[in-house]
């Protein structure tokens, strides 16, 4: 066979392929149906959701759960997560803080003008100064509690309490005044604190860390 004829024969083998391949509408036949078909249907997920809650609350275990929930979420609020990483205080020290921060990133105005650019070292104590100390403490320790109430009386109320553990909810209603919660202890870290009772002073652009004993 000469090579035009090769090549012509190839092409119709390659056609025909093609067509049994892709399915030749002119002799397009029913072939029947295989096994049972079922209409395609998609559950309704809430219908779902709803079912599996009233489920819940038919067999208690829904008032349970919100039991649960209530009561761990009033624990948390009641008793704060402890900050990590202090202990009381057994050597009293002094220390000396920088709070000066720089900028990292441009300060604008409600203009969009650049009032300080980024790169820019401040110090917060040139703008505004402490009006109270601040004194943070562990409220699962009594003598800590104790420490912490004369230190209050000695600079006149001007102390800001500031807890690290125990319940400052149950120790405000005590004192009938505010008191607040290092969480997460940002505060302590940024202070260097590492032992308390801890009162926290300003001394012209520094602030003076004292770690006291109880």
């Amino acid at each position: 066979m000469n090579p035009r004829a090769q090549h012509s024969t190839r092409r119709r083998l390659v056609c025909a392929g093609l067509l049994l391949a892709m399915g030749n509408p002119a002799r397009a036949a029913d072939l029947g149906t295989f096994g049972p078909t079922y209409p395609i249907e998609e559950t309704d997920l809430l219908a779902l959701i709803r079912e599996r809650l009233l489920a819940k609350e038919r067999s208690g275990e829904l008032a349970r759960l919100m039991h649960e929930t209530r009561a761990r979420v009033i624990d948390e609020v009641n008793h704060p997560a402890p900050v990590d990483g202090l202990a009381p205080t057994q050597v009293a020290r002094t220390f000396y803080v920088d709070p000066s921060f720089t900028l990292t990133e441009n300060v604008l105005d409600a203009q969009g003008h650049v009032l300080f650019p980024a790169g820019t070292r401040r110090n917060p104590l040139e703008v505004v100064s402490m009006s109270k100390h601040l004194l943070f403490f562990d409220a699962r320790e009594a003598n800590q509690v104790a420490r912490a109430a004369e230190l209050i009386r000695t600079y006149g109320g001007r102390v800001k309490p500031i807890l690290v553990g125990g319940s400052y909810l149950a120790l405000m209603r005590q004192w009938q005044a505010p008191v607040y919660y290092d969480q997460g202890g940002a505060l302590v870290r940024r202070l260097g604190i590492r032992h308390v009772p801890a009162l926290v002073s300003q001394e012209g652009l520094r602030l003076r860390v004292d770690e006291v004993l109880a």
